[in-house]
């Protein structure tokens, strides 16, 4: 329901290009990891994915679970709760790695959060937390990076910008790029596998973002 929901809405408030590395491939069991800069940033992932045929399973703040009508539609479709800080967290990768054994592709955003930056333009992906490459070596699953550029067009800065980048969007319908990478799988554990994940995104991102012309892309 998501990923249908996402790629009709995402054509409403901006102009959606999708582009693929050569030998890139969305197999069953993949993970899927994505660079976070914004909260409209989800759906234009999402609805990149549809368009390719992929509907993964999403691991997302386990607080959405409480929203009235969504958190019963996240349940459903099997999407996985993120609790951090409690005894819960390592739950969470026990349900990302079964979804991964069941051949659910798996969208993960391993910077743990949106940046908090003024403006619309594009930076490159912050650090990554530990658990992405946790979860690729305990489960042998490839990761497929997937940089996105343009979401912050859409939605940024403070709560009332946010809002107002939201209303404005179906006016302005600014450009928006989602770049598939080729498949990588870690040979390093513990920060050497982390930064394996973070310069394979960061390479999907940049290429997205050189996409829409974004300056921060063709920065050293």
């Amino acid at each position: 329901m998501l990923s249908r929901l996402a790629d009709l809405l995402v054509p409403a408030f901006g102009r959606l290009t999708v582009t693929s590395d050569p030998g890139a491939e969305l197999r069953p069991g993949s993970i899927l990891a994505a660079n976070h800069t914004s909260l409209a940033d989800p759906a234009v992932v999402l609805a990149a994915l549809h368009r390719l045929g992929a509907r993964p399973v999403v691991m997302a703040t386990a607080g959405l679970w409480r929203v009235p009508v969504l958190g019963r539609a996240l349940a459903r479709e099997g999407h996985v709760p993120v609790h951090r800080g409690d005894s819960r967290a390592a739950r969470s990768l026990d349900l990302a790695a079964e979804a991964l054994r069941d051949g659910r592709l798996l969208l993960i955003y391993a910077e743990g959060g949106i940046p908090e930056r003024p403006g619309a333009a594009e930076a490159a992906p912050g650090a990554f937390r530990s658990g992405l490459a946790r979860l690729a070596l305990r489960t042998g699953a490839p990761i497929v990076p997937v940089g996105q550029a343009g979401a912050r067009r859409v939605t940024s800065g403070s709560v009332p910008k946010q809002l107002a980048g939201l209303a404005t969007a179906p006016l302005r319908r600014p450009c928006l790029h989602v770049h598939i990478g080729a498949p990588v799988r870690l040979t390093g554990t513990g920060p050497v596998g982390t930064g394996q994940a973070h310069r394979a995104v960061t390479a999907a991102w940049r290429t997205a973002a050189g996409r829409l012309g974004e300056p921060a892309a063709f920065a050293a």
